[in-house]
């Protein structure tokens, strides 16, 4: 199995390796599309700012080439959102490979902080990357925007408003957790996902 970790300006790339190489999975971290393409699992991770993100993919030509893998793609965190339509965040365009916006926390109650940062449950609602064994268990958040609960969803977590832990569409899978900072619920996880 090769395995393609996204390389852009909002990857939290060495973590995902890490957690990689824990299970004995070798990964490359490339921008290169040929990589990409030949890759039998692309990672898609990230942490940072949705419109920097994207206009960094565009300049690159990334964002055809994430749009067009025809093998199993993980987004994560920030890889989520911008793999849905649009992003509050700087009022970015993303990917669209899901159809629903990116909206951010609202909340005056002082016992929601946001961001969203620590452990929280998640609820499996469909069949995605979530298997159905980690229903109920904590995994490891920190972002301020979330993707609402839709069509795509195939878990959920409550934090102010239920919204989308994981979606996932056709070979498009993603989540708004960090799986590879989830500890064992995370290894598991990523290790559903490499069987798919």
């Amino acid at each position: 199995m090769s395995v393609a970790i996204i390389k852009y300006n909002a990857g939290n790339n060495y973590s995902v390796l890490s957690a990689l190489n824990r299970l004995g999975v070798e990964a490359l971290i490339t921008d290169d599309e040929a990589e990409l393409r030949s890759a039998s699992k692309v990672i898609f991770p990230g942490v940072g700012e949705a419109r920097a993100a994207m206009e960094y993919l565009r300049q690159h030509r990334l964002d055809d080439v994430i749009r067009s893998l025809t093998r199993p793609v993980l987004g994560i965190c920030i890889g989520q959102q911008l793999m849905c339509r649009h992003s509050e965040e700087g009022d970015t365009d993303c990917l669209g490979i899901f159809d629903i916006d990116v909206v951010r926390f609202k909340s005056d109650n002082i016992d929601f902080k946001v961001p969203h940062m620590g452990w929280n449950t998640v609820n499996v609602t469909g069949n995605g990357v979530v298997p159905a064994s980690c229903d109920g268990k904590y995994v490891y958040y920190v972002h301020s925007y979330y993707v609402p609960v839709n069509p795509y969803t195939t878990a959920v977590t409550e934090y102010i408003d239920p919204f989308s832990a994981s979606l996932h569409k056709d070979n498009f899978y993603a989540t708004q957790f960090h799986p590879e900072k989830s500890g064992d619920v995370g290894e598991t996880i990523i290790k559903h996902f490499l069987e798919l």
